[in-house]
């Protein structure tokens, strides 16, 4: 049997392992260890097991992550959804529909420290929703909005996503933080779009806020004030040569850090953010582990090289290689988390990518943005559901329709980025 039909079975084998509910980095490392073994030798695979977790963890590109995690842990302890909301409010004012305008704007702004889609759908529901049904919106408006928001944390720089895709296939990460920066900012824009357009067709599902003075504005932008000093030291850091990823993400850190304790910051809360970061560090490191080992098996399979042959044999054009892995991307961000759907398929889809000719800094954010939208898509869309258990009252049914605006708002924002690749490369 050859190594690239050994290397298409055993990825079946993977995939109805993760059907089965096994986790994503065990049925990696399970695959790669078991394939790598079939084509070679057990003894080099076990030999691989022994050494290769140790050099991935030791690795210094993967050092930023625990950082980043632990600047969003710091900036939840701290509070800041609440401060940020009010200010966004006082902002929109007296708008028709201007609570959601308030509370997408605050998802998005809390998202870039977080680097979170759920935690940051999360968070802001808790402030946000009792607000809007306070105010008599929509329950699909609200919940959608939320379910939505949340999803802006996965492009907006700082993002642990944009972060592993370089690594995985050694990217500058300081020019995919860069290349977010419009993207996910036009994402941000086309939903404050998509709430204007439902508002003006529909103005019974929102009602407007209370006016603002000029003062009371400005007064707000206050609540938007640690999340643009901390955005400022990363990028301007990163982007001014200042710190490299790493320095970035400490500095950032600290910040929020002396934030919270400013606001107060407890003991308990301390050992807390220092408990979670623990956790979502070891969850994501092990998912790498198992990215590892899959990637010395899909190297001895040889499945890229015999994908780039048989693509080539089909003579398909460059944007229709390109359809074909979006769509894929699309229907597994239905049912997979983000970060592991991009550490399991980039080591296969991306070799396909490079032959087509295409940018890969382009290819991440198109391919985040994709792997974003999966968050909010039927069957399976985890921010959907994240909403659900904060508001067990509002069908499921009723999220989903409040989301399909933001989801065709998303459609056209990946469209934007084909037609024109410089919203994504006009920065780097």
């Amino acid at each position: 049997m050859s190594a690239p039909t050994i290397g298409y079975l055993c990825i079946a084998g993977m995939l109805a392992m993760i059907a089965l509910r096994m986790p994503v980095a065990l049925a990696m490392a399970a695959t790669g260890l078991i394939g790598f073994g079939l084509i070679t030798t057990f003894n080099a695979a076990f030999a691989i097991l022994d050494a290769g977790p140790f050099e991935t963890l030791s690795s210094y590109s993967f050092s930023p992550i625990p950082m980043f995690i632990l600047m969003g842990v710091f900036a939840s302890k701290a509070r800041m959804s609440s401060e940020l909301f009010s200010g966004a409010q006082a902002l929109f004012g007296g708008w028709r529909g201007g609570m959601a305008l308030a509370t997408v704007s605050s998802c998005g702004v809390f998202a870039a420290i977080s680097g979170s889609s759920l935690a940051t759908a999360a968070s802001m529901a808790r402030v946000a929703l009792p607000e809007m049904r306070k105010r008599g919106y929509a329950s699909s408006l609200a919940t959608g909005t939320l379910a939505a928001g949340g999803t802006l944390g996965i492009m907006i720089p700082p993002s642990i996503a944009l972060l592993l895709y370089a690594l995985i296939t050694e990217q500058s990460v300081g020019d995919m933080f860069v290349a977010g920066i419009i993207p996910g900012f036009l994402g941000l824009a086309l939903y404050c779009a998509a709430i204007a357009l439902v508002v003006l067709i529909n103005p019974g599902m929102a009602q407007p806020g209370t006016p603002t003075t000029l003062k009371e504005k400005i007064v707000g932008l206050k609540g938007f004030a640690p999340f643009g000093v901390i955005f400022g030291i990363i990028i301007g850091g990163i982007y001014g040569g200042v710190f490299t990823p790493t320095e970035a993400a400490a500095f950032g850190a600290a910040g929020a850090f002396v934030i919270a304790l400013m606001r107060g910051m407890t003991w308990r809360e301390f050992r807390d953010a220092l408990e979670e970061t623990l956790f979502l560090t070891a969850m994501i490191f092990f998912m790498i582990i198992g990215a590892e080992i899959f990637g010395y098996f899909l190297s001895v399979s040889r499945i890229s090289n015999s994908l780039i042959d048989f693509v080539r044999s089909q003579e398909l054009a460059p944007y229709a290689i390109l359809f074909c892995v979006l769509v894929l991307y699309l229907l597994l961000g239905c049912v997979m988390d983000a970060i592991a759907m991009l550490l399991l398929t980039v080591p296969v889809v991306f070799p396909l990518i490079a032959e087509a000719g295409f940018d890969p800094v382009w290819f991440g954010i198109v391919t985040v943005i994709t792997v974003e939208m999966g968050l909010i898509t039927p069957p399976v869309g985890m921010n959907v559901f994240v909403i659900k258990s904060v508001a067990p009252d509002v069908p499921i049914g009723a999220i989903f329709k409040g989301v399909f605006p933001f989801v065709l708002s998303d459609i056209l924002r990946l469209a934007l980025l084909i037609l024109f690749p410089v919203l994504a490369l006009g920065l780097v």
